[in-house]
């Protein structure tokens, strides 16, 4: 495993990492969430993302419950959380300074830690000033709660009000944003965001690197049964992203993944860390068995040569041209 500053900061953050949206507390249970972190940590995985969101909370019980098990040191680990949806209250959801601090305290309890290595604005909240919540953040970082704090899916204009106001009152700046990013899904993070990387030291922890699995190639002749776009309640994914044109473009790209001898997943991965402003890329499982082959991708990297990725592009097409940069 190789290891990536977050940005401009100190915390060096595994290239892959792991993620437990939908499956821990959902889709898998605490026995299965245990074989695919240990799968990952013995890989040299030392980033776990989490959200107050995921199953309602019980994503981060399954989480705590896992690391207090194996017993792995708190300094071995980087542990997050992201906090927007957090109830059915008035006062459960957004990013005021009474939820955010609401939400840490809650997360802390369940992921059974003292304190959050990165800790993320899930969404931007439009109903709160932007000064309120960036003072809320750094209230937690002086309290120790906090490590780091960041966005997620939120404008370059919101980050950079953001690191403003932070710099002017003299408070902590986001260090880190965390946003989709995969061969179909591109251009904020490499266009909008590009101004931030040198001009902030914005760093990144992007999710949804296979599309919501389209570029493993498992949806190449519908939708089986077992995955996620068959779900209730993912219809979204099943219109939005599961696409003829997509689903064609994913087929040409097999054969790329053949002449390097990877699996489509690796490939999709590599890709991702191919780009220098990626920090980490946070991978999903249901099965220590995904671990293990999502690890295989950093030996992939190298083989993405200059040739490579141009047949890759060619077949994607959606690259941004140089006057659109």
């Amino acid at each position: 495993m190789n290891y990536r500053h977050l940005g401009s900061a100190g915390l060096k953050i595994s290239e892959l990492s792991l993620g437990s949206w939908i499956t821990y507390g959902g889709q898998v249970g605490e026995e299965v969430a245990l074989k695919c972190m240990s799968a990952a940590y013995a890989a040299g995985v030392n980033f776990f993302d989490n959200a107050e969101a995921y199953a309602r909370g019980n994503a981060e019980i399954v989480m705590g419950n896992v690391i207090k098990k194996m017993g792995w040191r708190r300094e071995s680990l980087i542990i997050s959380s992201k906090v927007f949806w957090g109830g059915e209250g008035p006062n459960d959801e957004g990013l005021s300074r009474k939820h955010i601090f609401e939400a840490c305290r809650n997360s802390l309890k369940r992921v059974q830690l003292d304190y959050l290595d990165l800790f993320f604005c899930h969404r931007p909240d439009p109903n709160t000033p932007i000064e309120e919540t960036v003072r809320a953040m750094d209230d937690l970082i002086h309290q120790g709660k906090i490590l780091y704090w960041g966005t997620s899916e939120w404008s370059a204009a919101d980050i950079m009000r953001a690191h403003a106001l932070a710099r002017e009152h003299h408070l902590t700046p986001p260090q880190m944003e965390q946003p989709q990013y995969n061969m179909f899904h591109r251009e904020r993070v490499e266009k909008e965001y590009a101004p931030l990387y040198r001009g902030i030291g914005l760093g990144t922890t992007i999710w949804s690197p296979l599309a919501s699995g389209l570029l493993t190639g498992k949806y190449n002749k519908g939708i089986p049964p077992d995955t996620r776009a068959a779900l209730k309640g993912f219809e979204w994914l099943r219109d939005s992203v599961i696409t003829p044109e997509r689903i064609e473009k994913v087929k040409q790209l097999q054969p790329v993944a053949a002449d390097l001898g990877c699996s489509m997943a690796q490939l999709g991965l590599a890709w991702c860390l191919k780009n220098p402003n990626v920090s980490t890329v946070i991978t999903g499982a249901s099965r220590p068995e995904q671990v293990n082959e999502n690890m295989k991708a950093v030996e992939v990297v190298p083989k993405l040569t200059s040739n490579a990725m141009e047949r890759i592009e060619e077949i994607l097409a959606n690259k941004l041209k140089e006057d659109e940069e």
